[in-house]
């Protein structure tokens, strides 16, 4: 079957999203998983409010979970790059990667935004109807 033409007045076409690339994209994905997860969010939130790294073992005493599930967490949260993990000793401590962070806030920022600028909005004519 031939393909019907689009009537100008139906219609907009579609707008395009910003671009990214896909390790771009990768990532986003990667940490909007890692934030999806309760347990993980209140984690962030947590590190977001400190001035200075956390010992595992309070990040523990926070959340209520025991240390093996916490490390399972924080695995998730550096892999994803929201989080940065140094060994003290024994002692591991985790701080928020601002850098990981200010990049997933560029991307969401934009993420309702279309690659170039919107067309005026079309005037309804008499024959449209809401349903």
């Amino acid at each position: 079957m031939p393909a019907k033409t689009r009537p100008t007045e139906c219609c907009t076409t579609a707008e395009p999203p910003v671009a990214l690339t896909a390790s771009r994209e990768e990532q986003v994905v990667q940490v909007l998983r890692a934030l999806a997860d309760p347990t993980r969010l209140r984690i962030v939130r947590l590190l977001a409010a400190q001035h200075a790294p956390l010992c595992a073992c309070d990040v523990v005493d926070h959340v209520g979970l025991s240390q093996p599930t916490v490390s399972h967490h924080m695995k998730a949260l550096t892999q994803s790059g929201l989080v940065i993990a140094t060994r003290q000793g024994v002692w591991m401590y985790y701080a928020l990667d601002r850098t990981g962070i200010a990049a997933v806030q560029e991307v969401l920022g934009r993420l309702g935004a279309p690659a170039t600028a919107a067309p005026p909005p079309r005037v309804a004519s008499a024959r449209t109807r809401s349903v």
